[in-house]
């Protein structure tokens, strides 16, 4: 399977499109769209629970903005927006390493509104 999977993300008042790539952890979160969940943030970071307990895969200490990611201890899936309370400088770098299952297509800093406890939904799109 080497096709992404477009997908919506709706947080707060916000929402942007993105695409899943085509890793494994990828393909076990679109199996499970729609996710809904609160939202919790982490510097400029959303994150939230997705009831899918997954290995890492290649996983990164350092993303790319607007990077999704899905982050393993937390059973969670990441949108990365800037730099988070472990950055050094301008990088992007999560509590722990994550799985990058996708890249967020519209401008990621859209997120930047979006407050701990804010409804988030993902879908396809």
């Amino acid at each position: 399977m080497n096709m992404k999977c477009a997908i919506r993300i709706t947080a707060g008042g916000v929402s942007a499109t993105g695409e899943l790539n085509d890793s494994r952890a990828a393909a076990a979160i679109a199996a499970r769209l729609p996710i809904r969940a609160r939202a919790e943030t982490w510097g400029d970071e959303i994150y939230f629970g997705t009831g899918l307990a997954l290995e890492a895969e290649s996983p990164q200490e350092v993303v790319a903005l607007g990077d999704l990611g899905y982050w393993p201890p937390g059973q969670a899936f990441c949108i990365f927006f800037g730099p988070t309370p472990m950055s050094r400088g301008d990088e992007i770098r999560p509590a722990s390493p994550v799985t990058v299952v996708g890249r967020v297509t519209g401008d990621p800093r859209v997120f930047a509104t979006v407050r701990s406890g804010a409804g988030v939904t993902i879908e396809l799109d």
